[in-house]
């Protein structure tokens, strides 16, 4: 059997720092060396791009690896090869987190749907992508698709996953399973075992904690509740998705979160025993089981780890955001949520300080963490957004971080820094706050996510953590980050935070310093050997490689496993990732950096108010010669808008039926291929007002005669 590779501790960022400073002092600006791994290596084009695609109304830009310090020239090309747009890149020389120097091509105005787009910059390709209103539908499913191919406790069938993911049931005490239906604590910890079947699979082991798993679940929820708000639910409705309770009536995102809120509820600890009503912090082996091994195999006696206070308020939260939502579908639920959340809460006023040691991480993560108050503002928040009662209120209110400034951490919230949750729930559920301290608490959103947005713009690969920000589970924070973006877009209806949002999912899937996308089956070149022990192909060819939809834990500069170390030496921050099972602190699974990708990925799924794409308006256009001459001409193009809606962002194309050239234009960006010519906007005169018009000229080249094009397509649409 291959040598154990346990999963350690998946650390909260205010807990890296001491960890980053000696590799950032190494990494500086050097670039990944060769490796045996593709995705250890510099990435063998230099366009990095989304590798899955575009919307066709939201920002495309692509970042260009190269020493040029001039503009450079690039092409859009379709499937056919024809140029569809073109212009010159952005220089912005030394990137420090990737270490590499880098020019930017943005083709945003470009929004014809297509398959099969490819970027050409100064002699080099993009991998193909796509443009198009329905480019992240799968992504969507099959993100939060990993929360069922996680669960324990129940037979995972392949007539939702598949038969190479298809399994029994792990842990439910067969042989050779140990439990989890009646689980002994550690020795001194309690003197009974309890029943804390189900829920998830933390990551590629097989623990289950409480810390984790009430995070992931809010987001789950959250997003849902997101998508309620903005009246675009539907998609994540009930049989929306692949859960084995489609067609009960309720949402699928819902009974997902519902397998794991039933398990954070059995790790309450019973009424008459020590701790009564606080959440023991996890249970998992108590030894590290080798790799590969699938849960229904897993032989290791399985033990309760003390409460702690940490996990008992994310029980609190998570229960009390259940009774919030839930409501509506499943009343009697919810009252069993909201009893839960109470009791917990109650607890953890009682025993404010009983923390989880970092010490305690034999056979499982340590998920320790000693700064509670952030986890009592959170539920706090959701108890107040939950019932509206004053002790609730009078907790947030008092607590120091309803005012702090740090809320928002510029490396994102996590596990282990939950405050923002607590901003969030108040930002965006109606309460019983003054005016001006929602007023505040809004700002505070939109605050950070201008944060968000200003390291994004300073670095050449729009990432919205800091240049040191690339700790374990990076991709999970750079996820979140994207949440605090979306919600202030929500909050201000301001398109810059959808388009930061948007670009954060560029960055995951392929728009990074190696030019990989770190989400399997998503993307030409994307993870495949993400740690796990079941999804383990790399160590035994009958098993599988991850299912689609999973997101590897990124670039960590700690190099904080003994493939990274021996691999990665001298990396650039960026690029310390690689695509080897044995790498679990870079390439392991996690529920929650898959929750933020999923939160992301129903929100980038969204229709937006004009369909996501350029409507196809009712259009007439007048093609007019004004002068011709031996060898050239100039014609002037007009475009009336026949249609009842205003037209935002045009791009007008028809073809010269005598071999015509255009060599200039005015008032519109004029690219030709072949006998095709696309004319698009200039931004100022983007918008085309129902009856209104736009005009520009064109001025050319004929060998002998200049017939006028018979045909013009607006936005792909005909016109007259």
């Amino acid at each position: 059997m291959p040598p154990t590779t346990p999963s350690l501790l998946r650390r909260p960022p205010r807990l890296c720092a001491a960890l980053l400073t000696g590799a950032l002092l190494i990494g500086g600006l050097a670039s990944a060396p060769a490796a045996a791994d593709a995705s250890a290596a510099a990435a063998t084009t230099a366009v990095r791009v989304n590798q899955v695609g575009y919307l066709p109304d939201g920002p495309k830009r692509a970042t260009v690896v190269t020493t040029a310090t001039q503009a450079l020239g690039w092409q859009l090309r379709n499937a056919s090869g024809t140029v569809v747009a073109s212009g010159p890149t952005v220089p912005r020389g030394a990137d420090a987190p990737s270490g590499q120097s880098v020019q930017v091509a943005d083709f945003s105005s470009y929004r014809a749907a297509g398959t099969g787009y490819v970027l050409t910059v100064d002699g080099s390709s993009s991998a193909p992508f796509d443009i198009r209103v329905d480019l992240y539908d799968t992504l969507r499913s099959d993100s939060m698709a990993f929360f069922h191919h996680q669960r324990s406790g129940i037979a995972i069938d392949a007539s939702l996953v598949g038969s190479a993911y298809a399994r029994p049931a792990g842990h439910l005490g067969v042989a050779p399973n140990k439990g989890d239906v009646s689980v002994p604590c550690q020795a001194t910890v309690c003197d009974h075992t309890q029943d804390v079947r189900g829920g998830w699979y933390d990551a590629g082991d097989h623990g289950k904690y409480v810390v984790n798993g009430g995070i992931s679940t809010w987001l789950l929820v959250n997003s849902f509740e997101r998508a309620r708000r903005a009246g675009r639910e539907a998609p994540l409705g009930d049989s929306t998705l692949r859960v084995p309770e489609r067609g009960n009536g309720i949402p699928d995102v819902l009974d997902e979160a519902r397998w794991e809120l039933d398990f954070l509820m059995r790790m309450q600890v019973p009424d008459g025993k020590p701790y009564a009503g606080m959440a023991f912090h996890k249970v998992h082996d108590a030894a590290w089981t080798g790799m590969p091994t699938r849960p229904e195999q897993d032989a290791q006696p399985r033990e309760l780890h003390r409460p702690s206070t940490a996990a008992t308020l994310n029980l609190a939260a998570a229960a009390a955001q259940c009774a919030r939502v839930f409501r509506p579908y499943d009343s009697a639920y919810a009252d069993r949520c909201l009893s839960a959340a109470r009791r917990a809460w109650s607890a953890a006023q009682a025993s404010p300080a009983v923390y989880a040691p970092d010490s305690d991480s034999t056979g499982g993560g340590a998920y320790g963490d000693t700064r509670v108050t952030d986890e009592f503002y959170w539920a706090a928040a959701e108890l107040y957004a939950a019932t509206g009662e004053s002790a609730y209120r009078e907790a947030v209110t008092s607590s120091s971080w309803h005012t702090s400034a740090d809320a928002f951490s510029p490396y994102g919230f996590g596990w282990a820094d939950t405050a923002a949750l607590g901003r969030l729930v108040l930002a965006t559920v109606p309460n019983g706050l003054p005016a001006a301290d929602t007023a505040r608490i809004r700002a505070s959103v939109t605050a950070a996510a201008d944060g968000h947005l200003a390291r994004m713009a300073a670095q050449g690969y729009a990432v919205p953590v800091p240049a040191d920000g690339y700790f374990w589970g990076s991709n999970g924070a750079v996820a979140n980050d994207a949440v605090v973006m979306a919600v202030a877009g929500e909050l201000t209806g301001d398109a810059r935070y959808r388009a930061g949002a948007l670009e954060t999912m560029d960055y995951l899937l392929g728009r990074n310093a190696l030019g990989l996308s770190y989400v399997t089956g998503h993307g030409e070149t994307s993870s495949q050997n993400q740690h796990h022990r079941f999804w383990a192909h790399q160590l035994d060819p009958s098993l599988p490689h991850p299912p689609a939809g999973s997101l590897a834990g990124g670039p960590n500069s700690a190099l904080q496993d003994p493939v990274a170390a021996e691999r990665l030496r001298g990396c650039a921050p960026a690029a310390c990732y690689v695509d080897h099972i044995d790498s679990y602190s870079t390439n392991e699974v996690a529920v929650n950096w898959n929750a933020p990708l999923a939160w992301l990925a129903a929100y980038a799924a969204e229709r937006t108010s004009t369909g996501g794409e350029p409507p196809t308006a009712s259009c007439t256009v007048t093609y007019a010669v004004s002068n011709v001459w031996s060898t050239g001409f100039t014609a002037n193009v007009t475009v009336k808008n026949t249609g009842p809606a205003a037209v935002d962002g045009w791009q007008l194309a028809w073809t010269y039926p005598a071999g015509q050239r255009v060599t200039s234009s005015w008032n519109a960006t004029v690219t030709q291929s072949g006998a095709t010519v696309s004319a698009r906007d200039t931004d100022w005169n983007r918008t085309i007002a129902p009856g209104a018009t736009v005009s520009f000229g064109v001025q050319g080249t004929h060998t002998g005669s200049t017939p006028s094009p018979t045909a013009f397509a607006l936005n792909a649409g005909a016109c007259a």
